[in-house]
């Protein structure tokens, strides 16, 4: 398919069996998750309780495709998030604010075919662009970003291989941490994490999600997520809110306090988490995206974890050239060195506002 070759056709014949691309209704939500644990290409952003929390918490509009037989079988998904901003763009997303996203399908036509319909609705909706946040390149010639990198790989369900598969110097520095006797607890509300998380994403000049966004995701997907919260001496220092999907576990929302870097908080507190995982049966731990040559990369390449490039790729309709959303952008600079000199009590009031239209 190329750029600009987008069809109204929303019914065609892949195989030997027809299939329709539908928008999503209610009530096809077990079914859709029931394809997306089917599946080995699935990933937890793809599941279905993310629509609720883009539509009700963030109050995007969603258009979720589902590609479906004459039987009603599904034989392919699509999700997608329509994202407009005065400050940061006009975009469709699949899917917002996450790592993964994209079609999956049963076959490679298919999944053209649920693509095809979501370069339509780019269309109509007059977006900037269509962003497809793909592990793997789909259309050569479309424009694709090269920003961003994931990091996984698979755990043992023993703690001591998982310590001496941590490069020397990083597990010297988890060791420390261990040695200060910091604890590790699991958090059944947001309060503790919020805290450690809004702190550390205000250092870094970035606008705090709402605290209900928190909320929403925990109690969507209950026991598939769970927040591990490290002390030091009874005070909250590091926390983070972790994804749990099939074998893999997701650390995604997380931060720490500045007492964290002096007892080194957030090495212990990746160790807790990959250590509870390994007790659970999880065998994958996903440290999730990073920008190439940032902090949070070289943190994660510490750890003996090699960097799998994220060509995310572009569906371009009214924009010119891809977005650039993202704090090393120049034209943000000024902004994030402003955020940073905000008080921290601001910061968590007027960084909701800024923060649901980031994606």
């Amino acid at each position: 398919m190329e750029n600009g070759a987008a069809t109204k056709a929303d019914q065609n014949t892949a195989g030997h069996e027809a299939i329709t691309i539908e928008l999503f209704s209610n009530g096809d939500e077990q079914r859709w998750d029931d394809y997306i644990f089917s599946r080995d290409d699935s990933t937890f952003f793809h599941r279905i309780g993310w629509r609720k929390i883009l539509e009700k918490t963030l109050n995007h509009k969603s258009y979720y495709l589902l590609a479906k037989t004459n039987a009603g079988d599904i034989k392919g998904v699509m999700p997608l998030g329509h994202i407009k901003s005065k400050l940061f763009g006009n975009s469709l997303i699949s899917l917002p604010f996450a790592v993964y996203g994209g079609a999956i399908a049963d076959t490679r036509e298919i999944k053209t075919m649920l693509e095809k319909r979501a370069c339509q609705i780019a269309e109509d909706l007059k977006v900037d662009a269509l962003e497809l946040r793909e592990r793997e390149i789909c259309y050569p010639d479309w424009p694709t970003k090269e920003l961003y990198v994931t990091f996984r790989k698979e755990i043992s369900l023993d703690h001591e291989e998982n310590l001496k598969a941590i490069p020397r110097k990083q597990r010297a520095v988890v060791r420390k941490g261990i040695k200060a006797e910091l604890i590790s607890e699991i958090d059944t509300d947001i309060d503790r994490f919020f805290h450690a998380y809004s702190f550390s994403v205000w250092r870094l000049g970035t606008p705090v999600f709402p605290k209900k966004y928190f909320q929403a995701i925990k109690d969507e997907f209950a026991n598939d997520c769970d927040i591990v919260t490290i002390l030091k001496d009874k005070e909250v220092i590091a926390s983070v809110m972790n994804f749990y999907f099939k074998n893999e576990v997701i650390p995604y929302y997380g931060g720490g306090t500045d007492a964290a870097r002096a007892y080194k908080g957030n090495d212990f507190m990746y160790w807790e988490v990959m250590r509870r995982a390994a007790d659970k049966g999880y065998t994958i731990f996903d440290y999730g995206r990073s920008k190439i040559g940032t902090g949070a990369y070289s943190f994660k390449k510490n750890w003996g974890f090699e960097p799998q490039p994220l060509p995310y790729q572009y569906y371009l309709v009214k924009a010119n050239q891809m977005p650039e959303i993202n704090p090393l952008n120049p034209k943000y600079r000024l902004f994030v060195n402003g955020w940073k000199k905000m008080p921290l009590s601001l910061s968590r009031k007027i960084g909701p506002l800024l923060a649901k239209n980031l994606g």
